[in-house]
């Protein structure tokens, strides 16, 4: 840092560097509970999680950055350092609107949440979880209302997530979608056309087998293994910081494609910490810019790559590798398995492209209800099951398989579903924009396993920006316009149209 930046400046800049360290250390105790804690350590992680949670609020609350902040404002900096001011600024004015208790009561209420929804899920008892959740939306509602007594308690809780990205964008995504997505579901169940099977009619699947694949498939795209390593856990995610990357992914004996794809998709989550710049770290240049920018990497990889056609032709012989079984199976074969769309999935993260959009509407309009005030706990289930009826057209028999299948209400993260779907979007604007930067098609560039190509385009294009942009401005930066579903939906109508014929 240069001796001629003001003195606030690097006192600021010092701070957001030690809310960010502070954040990867939690990032580390949340992975340690969910894949190597023993069970009974739960109050313990409550404490500490908690302890760094007080931490982090203090840091950035302060007097002291207030009077930074005040110093700053008149001052000349460049754009860089612009962008660190405005992103702290935002967190100090929403942390300083909250009361330092409310925080410290919902990572703990938060860390025993965890552990309830895990034993209700198990059990099938939504009333083991309900108590908590209660609990949960309750403390979300004060906390929006502290922060913006007179905004909607959803869209203050969206900023959380999604900065400068507001519920109208949101609702017209998925207003476009639904409404695009639907007739097309449609179409797909009248065709009589059927692309899945070659996978399960030779199942079930080893799970260790499954592990030792999904490692081979992250070392094929590229992955590296000296900044990252791969375990499993009850629902899949990616923790960590650009040094040390921990994906987590899950498997399913009847078919090796679901735990394949979650591997990828989190693969692609660690492919942007890791790429995260390194001089910016921990700070806010060298952090994820939101989650939907950081769901357009791990979709871009899952569903652009994974569901390819060329990668099939290029992978098969690894699968066939671990699972001899299937040395007939073709590589069109296990490209149209793996495109399957499942008419009667009721789980979101095992859903395919086309459909898994419909599970993210029932998601938003229960958690925006549950925050605003105009759905009770107590009537989730039946809410959940309604809606899955309504736009899906299937309805779950039990609560696990339902309303409990998610782990992001038990760890408080109430109004992040949508960004799967921004992200899902991007990721095919991404892939438009890097095929007409590179010359040449995805397929073509899978085919010729161009992997580092693509990380070195996202990187660019993507990575190396870390928070300097809101997240709006980003989506312009690296693809020449704004943020749009168009490629999304040409991509999924072609795509589908000719996997089943319609």
């Amino acid at each position: 840092m240069s001796d001629s930046e003001p003195a606030a400046y690097r006192r600021l800049h010092e701070r957001a560097e030690r809310v960010g360290g502070l954040e990867t250390i939690d990032n580390l105790l949340f992975w340690d509970q969910q894949v190597m804690m023993p069970s009974g350590g739960t109050p313990g992680r409550s404490m500490q999680r908690g302890l760094v949670s007080s931490l982090q609020h203090e840091a950035l609350v302060g007097d002291d950055v207030a009077g930074w902040l005040e110093a700053v404002a008149d001052a000349d900096l460049s754009a860089d350092q612009q962008a660190v001011v405005r992103e702290v600024r935002r967190e100090h004015e929403r942390k300083a609107a909250v009361d330092r208790e409310l925080i410290e009561e919902t990572n703990t209420v938060v860390s025993e949440a965890n552990d309830a929804w895990e034993e209700a899920k198990a059990e099938d008892e939504f009333g083991t979880f309900a108590p908590y959740l209660e609990e949960i939306v309750e403390l979300r509602r004060e906390y929006a209302d502290q922060i913006d007594p007179d905004a909607e308690p959803f869209a203050v809780i969206l900023g959380e997530y999604e900065p400068y990205v507001g519920v109208d964008t949101v609702e017209s995504v998925l207003d476009e979608l639904r409404e695009r997505l639907v007739p097309l579901i449609e179409e797909i169940r009248a065709s009589d056309v059927d692309p899945g099977g070659a996978f399960v009619e030779h199942g079930p699947y080893d799970e260790d087998r499954q592990f030792a694949l999904s490692e081979d498939a992250l070392s094929f795209v590229g992955c590296d293994w000296d900044r990252a390593r791969l375990d499993t856990s009850p629902h899949p995610f990616s923790y960590g910081n650009r040094y040390d990357m921990r994906i987590t992914t899950r498997f399913h004996s009847h078919s090796p494609i679901d735990g394949l794809m979650s591997s990828l998709h989190e693969y692609g989550h660690a492919t942007y910490e890791q790429g995260l710049p390194e001089d910016g770290f921990p700070g806010p240049l060298g952090q994820s810019r939101s989650h939907s920018i950081h769901e357009s990497q791990s979709r871009f990889w899952e569903n652009h790559v994974g569901r390819s056609r060329a990668f099939w032709e290029q992978f098969l012989p690894v699968v066939r590798k671990h699972f001899p079984r299937l040395s007939e199976l073709t590589p069109e074969d296990a490209y149209r398995a793996a495109n399957q769309v499942y008419e009667d999935n009721l789980t979101r993260v095992e859903a395919d492209e086309v459909t898994y959009h419909l599970h993210i509407v029932v998601r938003f309009e229960i958690e925006r209800a549950l925050l605003n005030g105009d759905l009770d706990v107590e009537d989730v289930p039946a809410a959940w099951n309604d809606k899955m009826e309504q736009y899906l057209g299937i309805r779950p028999d039990t609560d696990s398989e339902g309303c409990l299948q998610d782990i992001h209400w038990s760890i408080g993260r109430i109004g992040t579903f949508q960004g799967y779907t921004l992200g899902t979007v991007f990721s095919a604007q991404l892939q438009a924009a890097m095929e007409e930067d590179l010359g040449t098609s995805l397929e073509e560039l899978v085919a010729d396993a161009r992997y580092s190509d693509m990380r070195e385009w996202l990187g660019e294009a993507v990575h190396q920006h870390g928070k300097r942009y809101r997240t709006d401005e980003l989506a312009t930066v690296a693809t020449g316009e704004p943020l749009t579903a168009t490629y999304f939906l040409e991509r999924i109508e072609s795509k589908y149209s000719e996997l089943y014929e319609l």
